[in-house]
């Protein structure tokens, strides 16, 4: 038996979405099956095709839902997590008790973890480890700036890796070993230890190029990184070079996509209280109330310029207004 998991592609929460449930599903539903991870990224048009639902089964973890009676399980928790109204009120009406979304959770994982084991009797003790890292990396759990840029546990050297994976077998090749290993055995692996070194160069690199262009004003920081190539640059640089910071807008690009990144400083000074990804949602984007982002296609620049102009004035505006 075939079963296909989509997961969130280039994200350390997603891949560990999809390891949970693989282990999951081998354990509680079914033994004799054969596994096959595709990952899905954000960008702009159809996010799905649906010619991949191939499987006996297929599974949608971490990522938007999709309505299509050939998705057979869906777990998510971002608050973006509907494309339509018609998509939340299908959702709404399914009686398959093999959907669930929670958007308080902090990953995906952690979710995956809590419902498998109350709905379905799973374990999850041997995966404890990949659970807890997953709510700290997503949930931004981290206690310092620095802890956060550093790069010293394994699982932070395993997400530098994943978000800025060039191999599009390389994720699905490491989320059976999410599912089985410790970490630290993990990054040891010869295929994942020889992509840190240039990996950990290019996090050096990477801090001197947004330390220069990094603007910060009113509380909200933004940057153009586009002439880079940097989309998986740690996004949690910026607070760490501007504390001082409570926003940033950050603009980046790939092969495939403009990106326009929103978050919120963890450690800021006062609260962050601007929902982010009702934000990014007007632009077609989203994500959660403290961090979203927004796809463009390549020849799209000019939107992307054009709306992390207007969000950077938006949110520039609300701190401004905050401390008048």
């Amino acid at each position: 038996m075939k079963v296909r998991v989509f997961f969130h592609d280039k994200c350390f929460d997603g891949a560990s979405s999809a390891a949970l449930f693989s282990r999951f599903y081998r354990e509680r539903i079914r033994e004799d099956v054969e596994f096959v991870f595709t990952g899905l990224l954000h960008r702009a048009g159809a996010l799905f095709d649906e010619a991949q639902f191939d499987g006996d089964e297929n599974a949608i973890v971490d990522f938007k839902y999709c309505s299509s009676p050939k998705i057979t399980w869906w777990f998510d928790h971002h608050e973006s997590a509907f494309l339509t109204p018609e998509d939340a009120a299908h959702f709404e009406h399914d009686q398959s008790n093999q959907k669930f979304y929670d958007p308080a959770f902090k990953s995906c994982t952690s979710f995956i973890a809590l419902i498998a084991e109350q709905r379905f009797g799973f374990n999850p003790a041997p995966v404890a480890e990949l659970v807890r890292w997953t709510d700290i990396i997503d949930g931004a759990l981290y206690k310092t700036a620095r802890e956060a840029v550093e790069m010293k546990a394994p699982a932070m050297k395993l997400t530098m890796v994943i978000e800025s994976a060039k191999d599009s077998d390389f994720v699905p090749r490491l989320i059976p070993l999410l599912a089985s290993k410790p970490l630290a055995e993990i990054i040891a692996e010869p295929f994942v230890a020889e992509l840190l070194p240039p990996l950990l160069q290019r996090h050096e690199k990477s801090m001197g190029i947004l330390r220069e262009r990094i603007e910060s004003k009113d509380g909200t920081i933004f940057f153009d990184v586009t002439d880079h190539e940097l989309e998986g640059y740690n996004k949690f640089v910026p607070y760490y070079l501007h504390p001082e910071s409570i926003y940033s807008v950050g603009l980046s690009k790939s092969s495939f996509r403009v990106k326009v990144s929103v978050g919120s400083n963890p450690w800021a000074p006062v609260p962050p209280t601007v929902n982010l990804a009702r934000i990014c949602e007007r632009y077609g984007g989203g994500g959660h109330a403290r961090v979203g982002a927004i796809s463009f296609d390549v020849a799209q620049y000019e939107a992307a310029v054009k709306a992390s102009h207007e969000i950077v004035a938006e949110l520039r505006a609300s701190v401004r207004a905050a401390n008048s």
